[in-house]
């Protein structure tokens, strides 16, 4: 049991939105890519002035950020290296999240003052990878994804006990070696390793044969085909005792391309799990609420990764499952109402949830709504319009969501 230490609840950060998102929701750390040298080309990611006033806007709420810097690099880009790590550095941010030697190399004698984590793409999967990272200057390892419980508490017990060390708990699952894949490139020029994944891997496959052409034979599963390449997504909610008991630093929540609505409720349930753990490690028992709250984002059919065995496919067509929408976010409230900016149609009669960070969720039905003219009207159909509606039971911060359940 010495390995139980308080880990760190690290959020995706996809632009400045989910930046705040995460920080609100209760995030220790965010990680976030700048407009190069990161793995998520469709994320909105931060440009120079926004990468610095992120940094600023989390470091004034005592969240510390992560930037991307973890492609495999061609000549081209190593020569602009340098230029973007001193952009880095100026704009504070707390560590460089590298897959590469020579990046890793070139930030320790430019940017030393900034901490190096190496990303999962490198592929660490023993404790000998992570002491070598470790005398070369790595602060921490993102392990692969593929490693079960054990093996981690093994590197945990064979490390340096100031290396420390993250691993994804929730989220997208790649088909291949951490993402060192090459089936999108192959089939539509679009490069995983930079940050462009068609997902092909979520495809449904049909086989022909060369003497047939047109007649497409299916691979059964089951009823609904074969999705022989789709990984169900990851969920270690369950097990925050698991995780802590193993000696994992920083508990990695996957997603910069998802929503704000997907980190806000995320981050928070690993939050409360994490403080929960903390508050009284021997009688830990995860919260209905909590469990249930990874079920109201938009996510495929949950497993829990590698950790203890392998994990299950996927095999549904596309694979998403969402029975909750974000329709509207508070922006305050006075004398018994609640202003706010909708985001999704809802309507008189609807029973709404209203999310507060650390709270569980609040059950409303909507009674009246007033459009920003103050004319009750019996809908809130078009998309930021401002409205108010009673909420005689609570008082709620800027920036909690309200939601509803889907019905179609």
């Amino acid at each position: 049991m010495s390995n139980r230490i308080k880990p760190e609840v690290l959020a995706p950060a996809g632009d400045f939105e989910r930046l705040q998102a995460a920080v609100k929701y209760g995030a220790d750390a965010v990680y976030l890519g700048a407009t190069s040298f990161g793995m998520r080309a469709n994320a909105g990611n931060f440009n120079e002035e926004e990468l610095r006033a992120g940094v600023k806007f989390a470091h004034e709420h005592g969240v510390r950020v992560y930037l991307t810097c973890n492609i495999l690099p061609t000549n081209e880009e190593a020569d602009q290296l340098e230029e973007f790590l001193l952009r880095a550095a100026d704009a504070g941010v707390d560590a460089l999240i590298v897959a590469d030697v020579g990046i890793l190399m070139m930030a320790r004698r430019l940017v030393p003052q900034i901490d190096i984590h190496i990303s999962t793409q490198t592929g660490v999967v023993n404790y000998l990878t992570a002491n070598e990272l470790y005398k070369l200057g790595a602060k921490r390892v993102v392990l692969a994804r593929e490693l079960p419980l054990e093996t981690i508490r093994e590197i945990r017990r064979r490390t340096p006990a100031d290396l420390e060390i993250e691993c994804f708990v929730h989220g997208a699952m790649c088909m291949s070696f951490s993402g060192r894949c090459l089936l999108s490139n192959y089939l539509t020029g679009r490069d995983a390793n930079r940050g462009e994944c068609a997902q092909p891997c979520r495809w449904s496959y049909y086989l022909m044969e060369e003497k047939r052409p047109g007649q497409y034979f299916p691979i059964f599963e089951d009823e609904h085909g074969s999705y022989i390449l789709n990984a169900k997504d990851m969920s270690m909610i369950d097990h925050i005792d698991d995780l802590v008991d193993a000696g994992i630093t920083s508990l990695k929540i996957e997603g910069r391309a998802k929503s704000a609505y997907y980190v806000s409720v995320v981050t928070n349930a690993y939050r409360q799990a994490v403080d929960q753990y903390v508050a009284d490690p021997e009688n830990y028992h995860l919260a209905g609420w909590l469990a249930e709250e990874v079920y109201k984002v938009s996510h495929r059919e949950y497993c829990t990764g590698f950790y203890y065995g392998r994990p299950d496919q996927c095999y549904l067509s596309g694979g998403y499952v969402r029975e909750c929408d974000i329709v509207a976010v508070v922006d305050h409230c006075a004398d018994g109402w609640l202003y706010g900016t909708q985001r999704n149609r809802f309507a008189v009669g609807d029973e709404v949830e209203i999310l507060e960070p650390g709270q569980p969720p609040y059950k409303l039905t909507v009674a009246e709504i007033r459009n920003g003219e103050g004319e009750s009207v019996p809908a809130a159909p078009h998309a930021m319009m401002a409205f108010s509606m009673p909420c005689p039971e609570g008082s709620f911060t800027q920036g909690t969501i309200i939601r509803k359940k889907k019905t179609d």
